[in-house]
């Protein structure tokens, strides 16, 4: 079978291994078995995101994940998920600002039908994509912005932060939703070209998890995707570096109809991948990841100025990654005041870093979550896949728990007393306007934990 270069390293965590394969048009293939339960996931990144566009065409990234789903050479209309869901299994799609992904979990007996529904519409997606399944999927995606961003409180606040953190013209100035402007102004032609240059098989990893049998299952990655032409005309993402200090306080005033003060933060800190990335994961995890952290303790349970405060880390890897910072105020408490206070936390832990306690229980909570992630065959093979397009390793998700548990407290003290810092940060403080002002404090907490307490979950647009 030709499958062209074949690598078989393995690496494990808690027994788990995974084999790596690469295909003569580039595609590369990761493959973990798992036999306890009967089911496969599939999921396949595609090395573009919202960091790939350019000035003008904001959110065609996301645009274009939608389209994915509207039909391709083989499967019409909606068929990609009514086969996949006819089958009993579940899927669905991401764009964020590095990567867009696809995924299916299947009962593993129905694993070549998810294998061939990508590789269709990676083969054959221009020979159904026209003018109605443009029109139809950017008024989706429209709505979504109405639905996410413009008409709920504190809904821009992502947009705003991340346009104050990188400055115009940097390749993470933009959110992956775009704008509206730019959304009216996608061609047909613009999203054929856009498929042309990044939805090709040299451009993408693919990983499939579960209870599989490996020589089968390649044997069915090279007869679906083994025809597909490879594409050389990427270009290479603009360059994301940054100074690692912003060097001032950037700050906005933000006045909505929200219901209750609010304060939020963006630091810059270490781009993914690094030691120093993992130091700077568990300092927010000991300031403010959960309601047994230091921001919590201070101000919701001490200080009782706070509903809610959540402070959790936005890794990206082609940039400094975001410390994302969630405060919302209790009552008619004014910003300053809680300002001062995190301002006072901070300093401190700068000063003395974590304490033994703290730094077991920061790092017993990523290792769960890292375990939880690993345990189950979607999340394996959606590490695998970020690994292998990221960083260029696979590999490296099966041993992100020790690289955790590896970080001393000094590391974490370090990274917080050179980055947690008036002078490398943006801020947006939001005053509601009368028409807000009366909602209640439980109003004002939601959203925090999904936004703050982990500060990913706005990296990603999602099909629906």
């Amino acid at each position: 079978m030709p499958m062209g270069h074949t690598a078989t390293a393995q690496a494990g965590s808690g027994g788990l291994t995974a084999t790596e394969h690469r295909l003569s048009n580039g595609l590369r293939v990761v493959l973990s078995e798992d036999h306890l339960t009967p089911v496969a996931a599939v999921c396949l990144w595609y090395d573009v995101g919202s960091r790939h566009e350019v000035k003008g065409r904001t959110g065609l990234a996301h645009l274009f994940e939608h389209l994915m789903f509207q039909g391709s050479g083989q499967v019409k209309g909606n068929g990609h998920f009514e086969l996949v869901q006819g089958a009993g299994g579940s899927l669905n799609g991401t764009t964020s600002f590095e990567r867009t992904n696809y995924f299916e979990t299947m009962p593993a007996h129905q694993l070549e039908l998810a294998l061939w529904l990508e590789a269709d519409r990676m083969g054959s997606l221009l020979a159904a994509l026209d003018e109605e399944s443009m029109e139809n999927q950017r008024d989706v995606v429209k709505n979504e912005r109405r639905q996410r961003y413009d008409n709920v409180p504190y809904g821009t606040a992502f947009e705003k932060l991340t346009a104050l953190s990188y400055p115009e013209g940097h390749p993470y100035h933009h959110t992956p939703i775009g704008s509206m402007a730019d959304l009216d102004a996608a061609t047909l032609e613009d999203a054929r070209a856009f498929f042309r240059t990044y939805y090709a098989p040299n451009n993408a990893v693919l990983s499939v998890v579960g209870d599989i049998d490996p020589e089968q299952t390649l044997a069915w990655i090279e007869k679906y995707f083994g025809s597909i032409p490879s594409h050389d005309g990427k270009p290479e993402p603009r360059d994301g570096s940054l100074p690692e200090i912003i060097g001032e306080e950037l700050r906005e005033l933000v006045e909505e109809e929200v219901p209750a003060r609010a304060l939020m933060a963006a630091y810059r800190l270490p781009e993914d991948g690094t030691r120093a990335s993992d130091a700077a994961d568990l300092a927010l995890t000991v300031l403010g990841g959960g309601e047994s952290s230091r921001l919590y303790n201070r101000l919701v349970r001490r200080d009782r100025t706070a509903v809610a405060a959540g402070f959790g880390l936005l890794r990206l890897s082609g940039a400094p990654s975001l410390g994302w910072l969630d405060v919302k105020a209790s009552g008619d408490v004014e910003v300053p005041v809680i300002e001062a206070a995190i301002d006072e936390e901070l300093a401190r832990f700068a000063e003395e870093g974590p304490t033994a306690e703290e730094m077991e229980r920061a790092q017993a909570q990523l290792e769960r979550e890292w375990l939880d992630r690993l345990s189950t065959v979607a999340g394996r093979a959606d590490e695998l896949c970020r690994y292998a397009v990221l960083f260029g390793d696979p590999q490296l998700a099966l041993g992100a728990v020790g690289r955790i548990l590896d970080v001393t407290a000094e590391d974490v003290r370090e990274i917080a007393r050179a980055r947690l810092r008036p002078d490398n940060r943006a801020v947006l403080v939001y005053e509601p306007v009368a028409a807000g002002a009366g909602e209640s404090e439980e109003a004002a907490a939601a959203g925090t934990e999904e936004a703050a307490a982990t500060g990913t979950d706005e990296n990603e647009e999602t099909a629906k």
